[in-house]
């Protein structure tokens, strides 16, 4: 067993349960532990997260140079417009991200309290038939 494990993403924002409520319909994750300053989530091959109350939290203003990148989130979507359309729906917005084109597909949102993730398409597997 290694000396160190990857633990818990904690996101620090003013509102951790409806923060937790984007992520948990965002990753159809389960809420498994609960307190007054803390939410955390678990969602597809274990992947969990966690939102700590700060209630002095400023949201990062990235890509605009006003307020550094504190986190930045990489999901893997297959269909981009799809969940595109679920992030909006949940109080997501897209941040445009103005950076070149690179070996993969990918949008950028900022969730309800302004933490920045990209949606990146999954390549396929095989080549498309016919």
């Amino acid at each position: 067993m290694a000396l160190v494990q990857a633990g818990v993403v904690v996101l620090d924002c003013a509102e951790p349960e409806k923060l937790a409520a984007f992520y948990k319909e965002l990753l159809d994750a389960e809420e498994t532990d609960t307190s007054a300053n803390r939410v955390e989530i678990k969602g597809a091959a274990d992947t969990r997260m966690a939102f700590r109350r700060d209630v002095n939290a400023t949201p990062p203003s990235w890509p605009r140079p006003e307020h550094s990148l504190q986190v930045h989130l990489d999901f893997l979507v297959e269909d981009l417009d799809e969940a595109e359309r679920k992030v909006v729906g949940l109080g997501g917005r897209p941040v445009d991200i103005k950076e070149p084109a690179g070996p993969f597909e990918e949008r950028g949102y900022a969730d309800p309290a302004g933490h920045s993730f990209t949606l990146r398409r999954v390549r396929p597997t095989a080549p498309k038939q016919g």
